[in-house]
């Protein structure tokens, strides 16, 4: 066995040697390579110093980047057979042992072959059964065939146990992998098909050309949902939209015409599913949002807070937010999102450009405290108001809005439409930062960004990672989503930690997630293997442009494609 294993590790070092060698004539940098092949610097350099298993996927990969057939790279000669080889039992050509397998090719010597028939040995392992199994990519398509034992077949976020005679064929550049179940070892044959990605001629033929499309999955019955009322959309064979019209949006109000309209239709249904700092968890429906936030309108009106005046909410993920923004959208006052990391200069700048009258504020940190410096320098600011705490010349909104009315009328004159509902303060990347307002109509505006980039699910549960300070908050965690009736996540936490935050996507069940780049290169710091995705069916990302590795690195570990989207505040 040892001299096996010598014998393995000398074959190591001979491929990892000839693809250095060929990197460097076709003056490659390792960088370039590691993107080409799928992999990070560091583990092509592990790769090619010959210190890692040099798996299946990555000769292809590597054969594909340098321009030659992989056969060169694992016996340093170019196959010359054009008509027929054979292979007999046990003299197929050990290419690689990684994740538990040994490969053998069955057709090595084969000159510009279309396919890649290879005799796979599967180790069972125990230890092996508790963890995600390692997915990886290539070019082509595949077909495994189990010759002895059991086989864990997974293919995206699809599993299946083949047993002996079955078989299961696949687009092998969607993450897959598989590994021995049952007790024992498993054999198996896998035939890669197309692995350079050319055409294949017996496959291009007209009659293949006319082939069946796959049937798209059956749509959910969305005759009854809320936002009928307003949008129409028209779909293509695929789902897709290519035509999104609205209606009835002259006195369009969000906070009445949907909240409270899913509260009458579905009050017990979660809308929101809240875990502050302390992991005290909140479950808070629609009937909840509709009472809070009458009692929110009642309580604003009560202090003077008429349409049209400036409320600025600095409020981190607290869930007393959303009770709040739905209470001024009711009232017709405007509300201005803004960050906790704001400065007694920020404060006055803001307050003096947008005249704010009123802030609902965060008793954590010193944000209170730069307030009233602010307010000193800026009487136009009336009222303060802080939440999940006391400070003195402050009112506690957390005691006092809970006194009044669950009740609160829409009267014939609310708030709508083209009224203003919304500010934002832009980043301010030239010069001071702008205000850019929005009326009633912008939560319709996201509908499309819930339903169709984050695919949020009616009966699943939404994360948007982002703080309530910032506009994608908006249209991360608010109007779209609750648009399309689907539950909100929001952990309300101090600093990000993705070892802390990463267990919950199993605890909660998320079914989407949505996060910067930033965020998701600390998930994927922390090893994002070692946890439970399999409740996520969708990722985006916004914010700033992501790194190609990191999507790889998802990508291979979830299964999950993350898609990329572009937005403003002013959008």
């Amino acid at each position: 066995m040892s001299n096996q294993t010598t014998d393995l590790d000398s074959r190591i070092r001979e491929m990892a040697g000839r693809i250095r060698a060929l990197r460097e004539i076709e003056n490659l940098t390792p960088e370039k390579m590691a993107e080409l092949t799928g992999v990070s610097t560091e583990e092509y350099l592990a790769c090619e110093a010959g210190d890692r298993d040099l798996n299946f996927a990555f000769l292809y990969r590597c054969a594909g980047a340098l321009s030659v057939n992989v056969t060169d790279i694992i016996e340093g000669y170019s196959p010359t057979l054009k008509s027929c080889t054979v292979t007999r039992a046990g003299e197929g050509q050990q290419i690689a042992h990684a994740h538990g397998m040994t490969y053998f090719n069955m057709a090595y010597a084969f000159r510009n072959r279309i396919a890649e028939p290879l005799f796979v040995v599967s180790t069972y392992s125990e230890e092996a059964q508790n963890k995600p199994i390692e997915l990886t990519t290539h070019a082509g398509q595949e077909c495994d065939l189990v010759i002895d034992g059991q086989l864990l077949v997974q293919v995206g976020a699809h599993r299946e146990v083949l047993n002996p005679g079955d078989s299961i064929y696949y687009d092998s550049s969607s993450p897959h992998g598989m590994i021995a179940v049952g007790g024992r070892d498993c054999t198996f044959y896998a035939i890669v098909l197309n692995p350079t990605g050319e055409p294949i001629p017996e496959l291009s033929s007209d009659k293949a050309a006319q082939s069946e499309p796959a049937k798209p999955e059956p749509k959910r019955d969305e005759t009854g949902m809320i936002y009928r009322r307003f949008v129409d959309v028209e779909e293509n064979e695929n789902g897709t939209p290519t035509k999104i019209t609205f209606k009835n949006t002259e006195h369009f109000n969000f906070a009445f015409d949907v909240i409270d309209e899913i509260a009458k239709k579905s009050p017990d249904k979660l809308a929101m599913l809240h875990v502050d700092r302390e992991k005290v968890e909140r479950r808070i429906t629609f009937k909840d949002l509709k009472r809070g936030s009458n009692q929110c309108a009642n309580y604003f009106k009560s202090l003077g807070i008429k349409k049209g005046d400036r409320v600025m909410l600095v409020l981190k993920r607290h869930y007393q937010f959303w009770y709040a923004i739905l209470g001024l959208n009711k009232l017709g006052a405007i509300g201005i999102p803004a960050t906790n990391q704001l400065q007694e200069h920020d404060f006055v700048y803001r307050f003096d450009s947008a005249g704010v009258s009123a802030i609902l504020c965060t008793a954590d940190g010193d944000t209170a405290h730069q307030v009233d410096l602010a307010a000193e320098k800026c009487p136009s600011l009336k009222h303060k108001l802080i939440v999940n705490g006391e400070r003195e010349g402050w009112r506690n909104f957390n005691e006092e809005y809970t006194l009044y009315s669950s009740h609160y009328e829409r009267k014939s004159d609310a708030p709508g439409g083209d009224d203003m509902m919304l500010m934002f303060f832009t980043s301010g990347t030239s010069g001071y930062p702008k205000i850019a307002t929005h009326n009633y109509k912008y939560a319709l505006g996201h509908f499309h960004t819930a339903k169709y980039w984050h695919a949020v699910d009616p009966d699943g549960l939404h994360l948007t990672i982002s703080d309530t300070g910032w506009a994608k908050s908006m249209w991360g965690k608010l109007y779209g989503q609750w648009l399309s009736e689907a539950a909100i996540f929001v952990y309300d936490f101090d600093r990000f930690d993705a070892a802390d935050i990463l267990p919950m996507f199993a605890k909660y069940h998320i079914t989407s997630f949505c996060a910067p780049p930033t965020i998701l290169r600390m998930m994927v710091k922390q090893d994002i293997s070692k946890y439970d995705f399999s409740s996520v069916r969708h990722m985006t990302t916004a914010g700033e442009a992501l790194n190609p590795e990191v999507y790889r690195q998802f990508e291979r570990a979830t299964g999950l494609q993350i898609r990329e989207g572009f937005g403003q505040s002013e959008s």
